[in-house]
């Protein structure tokens, strides 16, 4: 590394911005340089010489007292008492850490007070740093640079400022102990939920009257056979030939979660919501709150025991296509109503429930917009076809361009050649409809 400065002549002034640089070298053998820290100007008059202070303590009176710090080629001003001449060839920068960052992460753990809800729960025993310190280094990783446990026991423990904000040597971060940690924690995840929604509640006056159901999953490279969750099934990543698990959660409007669930990957989504009801209940106390979940979520079973139960379990969903079709003879004369920019609804009842048909005039844009992208792609792409030569070739492709178009595929009509025709503009065409 080494310091180098940038001059900059304004209103008759010089002006001198100092950096630390380094080196890097690339693969390709060139050497790049990267500014490692920007120290500000050091202005060249001898008014206004760098008037950069610091604080130095006083060894003998245990005070601290700020001193102006001067380059070494221009003079102490005689106006100023506490000056102090700074040598900048001989400056250098050595294990530079990342600090704000983490700092403001750990200010968020102690907002919630996470420390204390974890200090009474994570007992140090035997071990040698406090198992919450090292839930806390685990937290603030995944808030700061979201990554593997073991960069951060090689690399990113040893970048940061996490030794000084906890107050632990490097032991907090040794590889056997992160993952140690994680194992002691899932007893209590009942608990540290209910402590965030009173916290949440407190910090930002969260509500809990509307909450948002909905799963998703995630699928695995490679056997799995030591994870008995991890399971083949419908896959929303269109992997199927991969092993899965589900991922069910629950949100409150601000986007805060109150629970989930990790379950096997076979799991069908129309069994997981009764089970979640149960546990809202039991966890936070029956109140009257609006779910707002998929159509595919719940069936006609959950959702007649979610108006039957005492007191009645309010709740916001898709209905199936077929019912829609079916009640259209209910709705279709009645007035559209507007209540929102562009969206307009109708309202009626039906066997005990309150029906909403909306259409959004922006929503249909974009629909419209999205299907003429896809369409265009779909007649550039088979325009380039018909340069192929072979017709397997061409039909492989076609295939391909249609699953990739979705239902705007279907505005196009094509001909294709028969076995024994080549491949032409005249044996392969395609017009719009």
């Amino acid at each position: 590394m080494f310091l180098r400065h940038n001059t900059r002549k304004k209103d008759g002034k010089v002006h001198r911005y100092w950096s630390v640089v380094e080196n890097r070298r690339l693969r390709t053998g060139h050497t790049t340089q990267r500014t490692v820290l920007y120290l500000g100007e050091i202005n060249d008059t001898q008014q206004g010489a760098w008037r950069k202070s610091l604080d130095a303590l006083d060894e003998t009176t245990q005070l601290t007292e700020q001193i102006c710090l001067f380059p070494e080629d221009r003079d102490i001003p005689p106006e100023v008492l506490n000056g102090l001449q700074v040598k900048l060839s001989e400056l250098t920068l050595q294990h530079p850490r990342v600090f704000g960052d983490c700092w403001l992460a750990c200010r968020l753990w102690d907002e919630l007070h996470l420390g204390a809800f974890w200090g009474q729960r994570l007992p140090d025993g035997k071990a040698e740093v406090p198992w919450f310190k090292v839930l806390e280094l685990l937290a603030v990783r995944q808030l700061v640079a979201p990554g593997s446990k073991w960069h951060l026991h090689r690399h990113w423990f040893l970048s940061s400022a996490m030794d000084q904000l906890l107050e632990e040597d490097f032991a907090v971060a040794a590889k056997n102990r992160l993952y140690e940690c994680l194992d002691r924690i899932d007893a209590h995840r009942a608990a540290l939920f209910t402590h965030l929604q009173a916290r949440w509640k407190d910090l930002f006056g969260a509500t809990y009257d509307l909450l948002l159901y909905d799963l998703t999953s995630t699928y695995f490279e490679g056997a799995m056979e030591q994870a008995p969750k991890a399971q083949y099934g419908y896959s929303r990543d269109k992997r199927s030939d991969c092993r899965q698990v589900v991922i069910a959660v629950i949100l409150s409007p601000e986007g805060f979660p109150l629970a989930y669930e990790i379950m096997p990957g076979n799991t069908s989504d129309k069994t997981t919501l009764k089970a979640f009801l149960e546990k809202i209940q039991t966890q936070y106390g029956q109140a009257k709150r609006i779910w707002i979940m998929d159509r595919g979520i719940p069936t006609e079973e959950t959702l007649k025991e979610m108006r039957q139960s005492d007191p009645p379990v309010s709740y916001l969903v898709g209905t199936p296509r077929p019912r829609v079709k079916a009640s259209r003879t209910q709705w279709k004369n009645l007035p559209w109503q507007k209540v929102q920019g562009s969206v307009e609804v109708k309202l009626f009842r039906a066997d005990n429930e309150l029906y909403v048909v909306a259409k959004s005039d922006g929503r249909r844009q974009k629909e419209i917009a999205i299907r003429r992208k896809k369409l265009a792609r779909l007649l550039w792409t088979l325009r380039g076809m018909r340069r192929e030569k072979s017709r397997d070739r061409l039909l492989q492709r076609l295939g391909a361009a249609r699953q990739k178009a979705g239902r705007s595929a279907s505005f196009v009509q094509v001909q294709l050649p028969t076995a024994d025709q080549p491949v032409s503009r005249d044996t392969f065409r395609f017009s719009v409809l």
